[in-house]
């Protein structure tokens, strides 16, 4: 077990904080975790998946609802067509599970109307959040369980750049939705993965309200909220973090030019930035949520 202060001087690029409260195993895997995207070609112990889904199935759920599902893909052919609407990345085919976890209404709409019941409510945005959510939690236990077995895990958001074709390939009926995907199995060493530095908890941890700057409009002689929300010590949060990342992208041979923030604002400039996601409502709409 990797000493606490170790880790979090990873996760943060720095001694950030003492701590006094009793280590253990399962804090230890929750603050090691590392997208890995380089896998061995070793299969699964049988039971695996099964144990992966009742750690998804443990997490919280809005009303007990369970408003989601996973399709687990381990036919070569399928990751392939995944991977190429993913962006083709290479290690969707490489791993030996691929799991595609999503937001499910179809399942309550067949409910309803098998006993002749209204289902007006699914048709409204607030569902569709609380699949979504319903589904990252999930998704979010099983990576925890994986991960105390020793497998490696990497999200793909870009799942959602073409969700009709992914649709499509998992045979997904209508009001269901790919929220991502996920990979998983055994970390290739030859390709070790770091632990990636996250902003400072000075950006990210607000007490009892959240903390947004604010100027002096001499004209009315009262504070003026700022128009993005920000503090000087976000500020110096952000520069610092700017600087850590710098040198991780440096240590880990990413060719990722400037900072984090420069690179991340390219990430949201333009409705292109999005990867086809930019049209997600139209999306959505095709495959059965009005979204009201």
């Amino acid at each position: 077990m990797t000493h606490p202060t170790e880790l979090l001087r990873h996760r943060y690029g720095l001694d950030t904080f003492d701590i006094d409260v009793p280590w253990n195993d399962f804090l230890n895997n929750l603050l090691s975790h590392r997208s890995i995207r380089a896998y061995l070609p070793n299969p699964l112990p049988p039971g695996t998946l099964e144990i992966l889904v009742a750690a998804a199935q443990s997490a919280s759920t809005s009303s007990n609802l369970q408003t989601w599902s996973v399709v687990a893909v381990e036919d070569p052919n399928r990751k392939e067509k995944l991977s190429e609407l993913a962006g083709n990345q290479a290690h969707i085919r490489q791993c030996p599970l691929f799991l595609v976890w999503l937001a499910d209404l179809a399942r309550l709409t067949h409910i309803a109307e098998s006993r002749g019941l209204p289902h007006e409510g699914l048709d409204y945005l607030e569902m569709f959040l609380m699949a979504t959510i319903d589904a990252a939690l999930a998704a979010q236990n099983a990576t925890a369980a994986a991960e105390s077995l020793g497998l490696g895990t990497v999200y793909i958001g870009a799942i959602r750049n073409r969700p009709e074709d992914v649709a499509e390939v998992l045979n997904l009926p209508p009001h269901v939705f790919a929220v991502f995907g996920l990979c998983l199995g055994y970390p290739d060493p030859i390709h070790a993965a770091a632990i990636k530095p996250r902003l400072p908890q000075s950006v990210v941890l607000h007490r009892e309200t959240y903390q947004i700057a604010e100027s002096v409009d001499a004209s009315l002689a009262r504070p003026v909220r700022a128009s993005a929300a920000s503090t000087s010590g976000e500020e110096e949060g952000i520069a610092h973090y700017n600087e850590v990342m710098k040198a991780f992208y440096t240590n880990q041979q990413m060719n990722i030019s400037g900072d984090w923030a420069e690179h991340s604002v390219k990430r949201i400039a333009f409705a292109e930035s999005l990867s086809g996601r930019d049209r997600l409502r139209e999306a959505l709409n095709n495959l059965g949520f009005p979204l009201r």
